[in-house]
Parts: C-alpha cells; structure tokens; sequence
C-alpha cells in the first residue's frame, strides 16, 4: 500500500480499524492526517474526531488516554477516527500496551498512528498486524499526487503541465503543492504548460529545465549564469531535488552511459548530504562545476 492507495481507500471510507502512515517527509505526514481528518463529516468532527500529537507543544497525552478515547463508543454518528501524530516517540511499554489494542481493537473506531521516519526494529513488529502505509511518493507516483493535489484544490491539470511543474521544481511535494495554491489564489482553474512557465519562472525567466540543458550541452557560462538566476527565486535543496528528477529521466533513456550517470548520482548523493548538514549556495555551485567536469 502507499499513498495513492491511501488516497483512494479514504474515499471508499477507512475499513480497517488501525493503521499506522509513516515517512520521512513531515509534508505527506500531515497532508495524510488531513485526509483522514476529512472522513468525518464537518457537523460531526465535534465528537467524532480526536487529534493528538505525542510531540506537540503542549504535554504529550498518555498512550492510556488516547486508548480510552478510542474505546469510546462514538455520540451520534457511526464512526470514530483517532489521530495520533508523532507515535514515534512511544516508549516499550506503550508498544505493549498498543499491541493489546491491536489484537482487540474497537469495532466503532478507526485508529491511524502517524510515525516520521521509518520505524525501527521495536516498532516493526506491529505492521505486521495492522494497516502498513509508507506515505513517502515514488517517483511512478508522483503525477498521480500532483493530479489528485490539483483536483482537492479545484484545478485541472494536462498531463503535459504536470510533468512540466515537477521538471521545474523538482518532485519536493511540499513546493509542488505552494505553486499549485497560486493558481488558486490568482483564481486559475484549468492549467497548461504555458500557465506553469508563467508561474514558475524567475525575475530571469529561467527554470531548471534550462539549468539542465545548459549542464547536457557543458556551456559553463550558461550553467551559472541560470543557477544565478534561480537561486533568486529558489532554495538550494529544491533546486537540487529539480536536478535530481531530470537526470534519473534522462538515465532511463540513455542506456550505454551507466558509468556516467553512477558518477551523476554519486554527485548528486553527496552535495544532498552537504546542504543538509552545512546549507548554503555552495554545496550547490560545487555540484555544478563536478557536473561539468564528468
């Protein structure tokens, strides 16, 4: 299972009574605690929806009061949806004490544990007995959500556009989804390419569409010359996640050059790790000469 099945198991209504929705995107985390926010009907959500958060501000409720809540029998309507956020942060007992659960859950509620990251060893056992889901998006997914995150925000989108936002932005679904409210915000509803170019583009009138073509053609003063102008307008690790998804498509077209894009991805893996731990523009601009150079 994963997100699209997710999406589309929310609309035929939540059958299984616990799940638990982990990733390392906290952007997917939440978005997937909204969806299944959103199986409750408005009038109902008073009584019928109870969110906590294991990580929150305030002090993080016992595993024994959400248990309770969810063996509530629910007031004037059919169904309770508990949401916990966080669970990682549950200790061995509580572990425990959740599998006591599991092996007898309420028939009335649906229980969805949302764990950031992938859960460890201790955690594991306990997909085995419940409803799996990995939220993180695979690349073959990726225009499905695009699709589906257009449509809950009134969009039509063209397959054309679509493969056009994420070749200019990268796959980073949390800046998928703030282009896409612009078009909301500026009260367009049907989008093609042309409308993405018009959106995306920086003060320069470039995007990383023309940052790769000027890499693939090693014209050294056109490469920096657009890294200048989209770092403007565009974060470093989003620009990089934009490079990324070029060349993982350009690699499953040109076959006979497997040493050349190992090389790319060894690049491109190394600079990810120094822009998270050091940040700035020059992990990026390092990244750049290194591909002109190969």
């Amino acid at each position: 299972m994963s997100i699209t099945h997710f999406i589309q198991e929310s609309e035929k209504g939540f059958r299984s009574p616990v799940y638990v929705l982990y990733a390392d995107d906290p952007y997917l985390l939440k978005e997937a605690s909204l969806i299944g926010a959103r199986t409750v009907p408005e009038g109902e959500k008073d009584f019928s929806l109870t969110v906590f958060d294991l990580d929150g501000i305030d002090e993080a409720p016992s595993l024994s009061r959400i248990l309770d809540v969810a063996n509530t029998v629910p007031f004037m309507s059919q169904q309770r949806v508990v949401i916990v956020e966080n669970c990682q942060e549950l200790g061995k007992t509580d572990l425990e004490m959740l599998g006591r659960y599991i092996a007898e859950p309420s028939p009335y509620t649906v229980l969805m544990l949302f764990h950031r990251g992938t859960p460890k060893s201790h955690f594991k056992e306990l997909l085995k007995k419940v409803r799996a889901v990995p939220l993180d998006i695979r690349p073959q997914e990726l225009s499905f959500w695009v699709l589906e995150k257009a449509r809950q925000k009134g969009l039509e989108m063209t397959t054309a556009a679509i493969e056009y936002l994420v070749g200019a932005v990268g796959p980073d679904v949390g800046l998928i989804s703030s282009e896409l409210e612009k078009f909301t915000l500026i009260g367009k509803r049907s989008i093609d390419t042309g409308d993405i170019a018009g959106i995306v583009k920086g003060h320069y009138d470039y995007d990383a569409f023309d940052l790769v073509n000027a890499l693939r053609d090693k014209d050294p003063e056109r490469v920096f010359r657009v890294a200048r102008g989209l770092q403007e307008t565009q974060e470093s690790y989003g620009l990089l996640g934009a490079i990324n998804w070029h060349y993982s498509r350009m690699s499953s077209k040109d076959r006979g050059r497997e040493e050349y894009y190992r090389k790319v991805f060894e690049l491109l893996n190394e600079t990810d790790i120094s822009i998270k731990s050091s940040g700035g523009t020059y992990p990026l601009e390092y990244l750049l000469v290194k591909l002109l150079r190969i």
